[in-house]
Parts: structure tokens; sequence; C-alpha cells
């Protein structure tokens, strides 16, 4: 495969550009393909050795009314080289970058979501494969949608020359923290943890391959007028069945995502960012993205990605993440997605009003 940057753009290429897409065949301007509740479709089964390179995806509700957390109900599954298990699975808006069910504009290197509203899905993950590559679209929403993509890619003459497939895996868990009935500088920085097993786990991964990023997730479950900051929790990423302290151990959730003192900030660069921020006391919905383009994290065996929740893994929160990589296949399993009704975000916690919160300082 020739590279992407722009010195590259110069050197003659030999592959075939091709592209699947929603277009109406019979010249009209349906352009869009049905799905129905619980139906899942191919929209593209492609023979050959090639790499998709740019896939784009805009849905709807087909009434008026756009449905609640539809972004959640949608699920993404990609198989390379006949595989009967994907190395793709996610809710459709947590693979494009962002989770709670909904949408946003941002951007960055590999992937963004552009306006109306973010509704717009744009990927431009490289994804080889020998001799064939399939993605599917599973509907789990209430009423019908309309459908409408582009899948880009190249056709090579011999077989693509990297084993490594692209993966990306979703995952969610409310933690499972400790009462918060104690100090709150015990709660928010108390204890040790000298072995990450309680942490939340992004990924687990078995073989041979870099891993390249992730988005994260996080719903503030805890209401308190104390300082309620949810991220002291450190990043520790295990390579090939090392034992703590691993080769990688961080020193806070934010230093992980690039940025820096508990920040709420919304921010987009090519390869971090927060999405989403947060309401007053870091309440509410949280989404950030770190992406290991010009540095990623190479493993021989396995790779384990993780990060506390909270310091010590003292907090109960809703967290939620999509993980990406490349491995050789076989890859491990992965299980079947949560049914609907356990990917659904939860009902937003009311923050306290400004007026409230600052007051709780001024006593």
């Amino acid at each position: 495969m020739t590279g992407t940057s722009l010195r590259n753009l110069c050197h003659v290429r030999n592959h075939r550009s091709k592209r699947e897409s929603s277009y109406d065949k019979t010249g009209g301007n349906k352009d869009y393909k049905e799905l129905m509740p619980g139906q899942a479709m191919d929209i593209c089964n492609i023979a050959g050795s090639g790499c998709i390179t740019h896939i784009w995806i805009t849905m709807a509700s087909k009434e008026r009314e756009m449905e609640q957390a539809l972004y959640r109900k949608v699920v993404l599954r990609m198989f390379w080289d006949g595989e009967k298990n994907p190395s793709v699975q996610a809710p459709i808006g947590d693979f494009f970058g962002m989770g709670h069910g909904i949408t946003k504009n941002y951007w960055s290197a590999p992937l963004a979501m552009s306006p109306e509203n973010g509704q717009a899905l744009n990927s431009f993950f490289a994804m080889p494969f020998g001799f064939s590559a399939r993605i599917q679209i599973e509907c789990n929403a209430e009423r019908p949608i309309k459908l409408y993509f582009y899948v880009d890619y190249e056709l090579y003459d011999i077989e693509s020359e990297t084993p490594l497939r692209f993966h990306a895996i979703w995952r969610r868990e409310i933690t499972k923290g400790i009462p918060d009935n104690i100090s709150n500088a015990l709660y928010e920085f108390g204890g040790e943890n000298r072995t990450g097993d309680q942490n939340y786990v992004l990924l687990d991964a078995v073989g041979k391959g870099h891993y390249v990023g992730c988005n994260l997730n996080i719903h503030n479950l805890r209401a308190t007028r104390e300082w309620n900051w949810y991220g002291e929790g450190d990043d520790m990423i295990f390579i090939d069945g090392e034992s703590w302290p691993p080769s990688l151990h961080g020193t806070g959730m934010e230093d992980y995502f690039n940025t820096a003192w508990c920040p709420q900030q919304e921010y987009c660069s090519p390869y971090h960012g927060i999405v989403l921020g947060g309401g007053p006391n870091w309440s509410g919905k949280i989404s950030v993205y770190r992406f290991h383009i010009e540095d990623p994290i190479m493993f021989e065996k396995s790779i384990r990605v993780t990060i506390e929740h909270g310091h010590n893994n003292h907090r109960s929160d809703d967290y939620s993440s999509t993980a990406y990589w490349y491995q050789t296949e076989p890859h491990k399993d992965h299980p079947l997605i949560l049914p609907v009704d356990q990917r659904l975000p939860l009902p937003d916690i009311l923050p306290f009003n400004t007026q409230d919160f600052n007051a709780c300082f001024d006593n």
C-alpha cells in the first residue's frame, strides 16, 4: 500500500479505486437503504485483495422525528477474509468516536462526525483484507431507518502486503467503586492500586499487532456538592502478559488523553480531544479520544489496555469505550454485543444549577 502523506501523493499507484454506496440504481433520488427493526444488512461484500480507505454513513428514522439514542441502537460489524466472528463490533455512534447514543460535530485524523450536528459519520482508518471484506449494519431501533453510505476501497492485483487486520471493540460497564460516605479527600485520592486488577478494561487482545487508540465515554453518576472530578484514575497498559507495574503506566485519565488539570473545555485535534466536557462540578456525560497514530503501542503476544475508574478504582460511574487496533488473525473471539436495552445510555442526572454550584464554595 502506498503511503497517504502529502509527500506520497505524487507516487504512481497501480490499484483500482472502487466504491459501494446506497445510490438509487434506478437513476432516481431514493439514495438510501431501508432497514427494519431487527434486520441486519451487508452494505458491502467485496471479493479480492484490497483495502477500505474511507467510510461515510448517515442515517435517520423514516419518520420525521429522530429516534432517541439511535446511534446506540444500530450496530456496525466488519468481517475480513471469510471470518465468522467479527473483527469490528460496536454501536455505530461509538465506533465513529462518540458514545451516549448522540452525535456532535468533532474531528480527528482517523474519525470525524461532520455537520449537520455530527450526523455525517466518517472513518479514514486503513482496513486491508486478503481475499474478502464484509461490512454489516444491524438495526435494533424501534422504527425503520434510512441508511445512506459510501464504502471507498482499493483493489489489488496481488494479495495485501500486511498480515495485520483492523479491529475495534466496544465495551460498557457500570463500574463498582466504594461507598462515598467517607471524607471526600479519601474518596478521591486515598489508597493504593498495586495490581490494576479492578481497572476498567478497554481492550484485551491476543496476537501480534499494535494498539492505535480509543474513545472513552463516562457518565458521572455521583451527585454531590463536594469536589466531583471523575478522572483521577491512571492508565495502565499491560503488554505480553506482564505484571504490575506495566511498561506503560500513566499519571491520570486526563494525562492519557493529552489534556491537563481536570479539563472541561471541548477541544479537537488530530490525535486527541474532548468532544463532550460535562456539566458543573464535572457532572453529566463526558466523551474523549486518544489516537496512537504517531506512537502505536506494539505487542508480540497480547495486550491489555486498562484505566482506573477514579483513583484506586473508588468511583462507580457509567463507562463505555471503543478501542482500535491492528493484529494478526485469528483474533480473540468477541462475545455478542450487549442487548439493546443494556446498551442504552442512562437518563441524565440533573446537575446542580450554576448558582447553587457556586454558592457551595461561598459558605
